[in-house]
């Protein structure tokens, strides 16, 4: 089983990417400025910031792969976009990085544009800017870092949590959409996503996009 470590392990897609890590039967370590008062039994769960990056090294000694699950919105928007980059670079080389990202950054249709290029919400716009400047700095690192960067779903987030069935499609760099145009995935299903390309890689310093 693989030691796997979520930056923003308490948060709606870190809480969801431990449970279903755990229920596979990994070791899991969630890290979080605060520990939560409601736990997942089975993880581990420290405190730290991806902002204080050589102390979050030293915690995350051993691990296979790191998944940062924090978002650059409310007191960390503007900091994450250098926090990854300096987390990435820290890191040792065998160490595989996943990032959950948003969906502004996917296109809408094959060549373009992207979402947050079309009617996209003004109040989601920085911090949507900001995790396509991680993805743009996980582009430009050296051919031996491998990593993968997700794009959720457009109605991904805790106002909709959904449930879990197990089944999701990927899309590319296409955002994926139903029959009727809509576009989301569950909490609990993103994770399932992330698990699987944890456990079978097939996006090798790439991005892709997950929805139903």
């Amino acid at each position: 089983m693989t030691r796997i470590a979520v930056i923003g392990g308490t948060g709606f897609a870190g809480r969801n990417i431990v449970a279903e890590a755990l229920e596979r039967g990994h070791t899991v370590i969630s890290v979080a400025r605060t520990l939560p008062g409601d736990r997942i039994e089975g993880a581990t769960y420290l405190v730290g910031t991806i902002l204080d990056v050589p102390t979050l090294v030293g915690q995350l000694e051993g691990v296979e792969v790191v998944v940062v699950a924090t978002s650059p919105r409310g007191d960390m928007e503007g900091k994450m976009r250098d926090a990854v980059a300096e987390l990435v670079a820290a890191l040792p080389e065998d160490v595989r990085v996943g990032v959950i990202g948003g969906a502004g950054g996917s296109l809408v249709a094959p060549d373009g544009p992207r979402l947050i290029d079309t009617d996209f919400p003004e109040e989601f716009k920085a911090e949507a800017f900001e995790a396509i400047g991680i993805l743009e700095d996980l582009q430009a690192t050296d051919a031996a870092r491998d990593w993968f960067f997700v794009h959720p779903a457009g109605g991904f987030g805790a106002f909709n949590p959904g449930e879990r069935t197990g089944s999701y499609r990927v899309g590319g760099d296409v955002l994926v959409t139903d029959d009727a145009g809509e576009s989301y995935i569950s909490g609990p299903d993103l994770a399932v996503a992330v698990l699987d390309e944890i456990e079978s890689p097939k996006h090798h310093r790439q991005r892709f996009t997950v929805g139903y």
